[in-house]
């Protein structure tokens, strides 16, 4: 696991942290409302060299920019709605797929799957910085 606290300057440490550990798969995004989650997906879109206006997929549960990079939120609707739409397939697509507020169960089920993930936590601090935890599952 990897640990980082960081301000929004410097969050590009660990999107090259995250992109070192993993080039496809999966990314769990936890934290708190207004943690940073789909901030953290902006500046990985940015990196990635993304040109498109990256914002949350809250009410629309997916976001699909340039073919690559996937951005779902599944708190409204849980992961049992994620599930009986078929996502879970959108989830084997090549590129990085990024799913807000996925949980345990959720690890379970891509860990069975073979799919590659890694979990980021996201955590305020003081001073307009963040705690960044990066785990790879399975």
């Amino acid at each position: 696991m990897k640990h980082f606290e960081v301000g929004l300057e410097d969050i590009d440490r660990v999107i090259e942290a995250l992109l070192a550990m993993m080039q496809e798969g999966v990314i769990i995004l936890k934290g708190d409302l207004a943690a940073g989650k789909t901030t953290f997906v902006k500046h990985l879109a940015k990196h990635l060299g993304v040109q498109e206006d990256v914002t949350s997929p809250t009410f629309s549960l997916q976001h699909c920019y340039a073919q690559t990079l996937y951005h779902y939120d599944i708190y409204n609707h849980g992961l049992e709605h994620f599930l009986s739409l078929g996502l879970l397939e959108e989830l084997e697509k090549e590129g990085l797929h990024c799913v807000e507020w996925g949980d345990e169960s959720l690890q379970n089920i891509l860990d069975a799957a073979g799919i590659e993930t890694v979990v980021v936590s996201i955590e305020k601090k003081e001073n307009n910085k963040r705690e960044y935890s990066l785990e790879k599952i399975g």
